[in-house]
């Protein structure tokens, strides 16, 4: 099975974001359905290793929090991007749930991530689109900001690939505690 650890855009968010998902050439927008925040990319695991890496996120205990969705950027290597995202705006209750994840991860035998954390929510994969297209979307979407919203829990994704669009299916569901005011 294919992994992932993510928090799941409530539907008013994921309304706003598919508002903002057309326009630009060479894109696979994401489904609405799809549209979440990656904590931390599992990968590939068999029955027994889920289920050590499901009692290790369940043993997770972080406060919930406020998220707000703030700007649009790109990943990609040279004048190659491949990803176009919204960003999320960092703040320490989501580094500290990051982190949680990531040590209950390496205890459940799961090798240590060595890529950085960026928050963001994945709107489509680029195929060949020009980098000046990409600028003109970002312009045309303007300042971003969506939010805030509240993280009231975290969830282990499994992603189903074949033709067509990814499906992502919930398979677990883990309560944040009660947001500290």
């Amino acid at each position: 099975m294919r992994l992932f650890v993510g928090i799941q855009m409530p539907k008013e968010i994921r309304d706003r974001l598919k508002a903002i998902s057309f326009g630009l050439a060479g894109a696979r927008w994401i489904t609405p359905d799809n549209l979440h925040a990656t904590l931390r990319f599992i990968g590939d695991l068999d029955g027994p290793s889920v289920d050590d890496v499901d009692t290790a996120l369940g043993g997770v205990h972080a406060p919930g929090f406020s998220l707000t969705l703030n700007g649009v950027g790109q990943f990609g290597r040279g004048h190659m991007s491949h990803t176009v995202w919204a960003g999320i705006k960092t703040q320490p209750a989501l580094v500290h749930l990051h982190d949680k994840i990531e040590s209950a991860s390496v205890r459940a035998g799961l090798d240590a991530d060595r890529r950085k954390f960026t928050p963001h929510v994945t709107l489509a994969r680029l195929k060949k689109t020009p980098e000046h297209e990409i600028a003109d979307w970002a312009q045309s979407i303007g300042d971003l900001k969506i939010g805030p919203f509240q993280v009231d829990s975290f969830q282990l994704f499994r992603s189903h690939l074949g033709h067509g669009p990814a499906h992502y299916q919930v398979l677990s569901e883990y309560a944040l505690e009660p947001e500290l005011v």
